[in-house]
């Protein structure tokens, strides 16, 4: 299969937020400004629908417009990769078909929640799955919000599908991590990417190629910082931009009380940026009311924007 993008893919690659205006209306401006925000600040590529993009929480159609739109605005400057997790295969397939005729470049699915399968069914339905797409496949291990994980094992033997060449693990456990990286070493065209951002840094350290970090929403110049400086094993660089990510971790998404905060917590934050027009939540969810908003407020205000600003190439 034909791929548009180096392998195995390396950098930042945020996960976009779905700017909206409500439940079934993408704002579309929003999107522009972000993405080319995100350019701007030297990433990767784009990758939509995740779970920072609420895929789960949209409708068909809103799903299907984020990517064509995504796709337009990029106009294949970076890889742009579609989420299509589904507890259906066939609108897995339907809605990868549609990503490849927008232009996406790479597909991403996590298992398919609700019933959990074990690891047999886990390799069969992806054995069945990924020769119907007509992109390349990155795997995502969600098991927070799906409740299974792959077994190392199950990535080495989904990874002999030529069609799978990347894996994106948000589990937060650096031991799996490493457990799958051994696992993939024959495979050095396989793209190795972590979610928390927390833990970016170290991961890259230990030969990961990069992170899918929410956080890059805001300040994708930070991030590309510190893959940079993980990537020339510059320790002390490394540790001055964690300090600034932590800090924005332990603040912005930690107003509230549920586990939604994250996501309020960054959308709040990209439109008191002027980011985004609004910070909208899609149901089941809601946006932040006055008083946690004042502190996301006051969370940004005591970074030191200016200085994240001038790390932008």
């Amino acid at each position: 299969m034909e791929t548009t993008f180096k392998r195995p893919l390396s950098g930042i690659i945020p996960p976009l937020v779905t700017p909206l205006k409500d439940n079934e209306t993408l704002d579309v401006e929003s999107l522009e400004r972000l993405i080319e925000h995100l350019i701007e600040g030297g990433v990767h590529g784009l990758f939509v629908l995740g779970t920072t993009g609420e895929e789960q929480s949209l409708s068909y159609d809103v799903r299907k417009q984020m990517i064509k739109e995504s796709c337009r605005i990029n106009r294949g400057r970076l890889p742009l990769l579609a989420c299509i997790t589904d507890t259906s295969i066939e609108e897995s397939v339907r809605l990868a078909k549609k990503a490849a005729d927008y232009g996406a470049d790479g597909v991403v699915s996590a298992p398919p929640y609700y019933f959990a399968t074990g690891q047999p069914e886990l390799a069969q339905f992806y054995e069945e799955l990924v020769p119907q797409l007509p992109l390349p496949v990155f795997l995502y291990n969600m098991p927070s919000h799906v409740k299974v994980s792959f077994a190392p094992d199950t990535v080495a033997r989904l990874g002999q599908l030529e069609q799978v060449v990347g894996f994106k693990d948000s589990s937060a456990n650096a031991v799996y991590f490493q457990s799958v990286m051994y696992k993939m070493q024959q495979r050095k065209d396989f793209a190795m990417l972590v979610g928390p951002e927390e833990i970016t840094g170290e991961c890259v350290l230990m030969g990961g190629h990069g992170g899918i970090n929410g956080g890059a929403n805001m300040f994708p110049e930070l991030y590309v910082a510190m893959y940079d400086a993980a990537k020339a094993r510059d320790i002390d660089r490394m540790l001055k931009l964690q300090r600034l990510i932590m800090q924005i971790s332990t603040t912005i998404y930690s107003v509230g009380k549920h586990g939604s905060s994250y996501l309020k917590g960054l959308k709040c934050a990209l439109s008191i940026l002027g980011v985004i027009n609004d910070d909208f939540v899609a149901s089941p969810f809601y946006k932040f009311e006055v008083p946690e908003r004042a502190k996301i407020q006051a969370a940004l205000a005591a970074l030191p924007i200016g200085e994240i600003e001038k790390l932008r190439k």
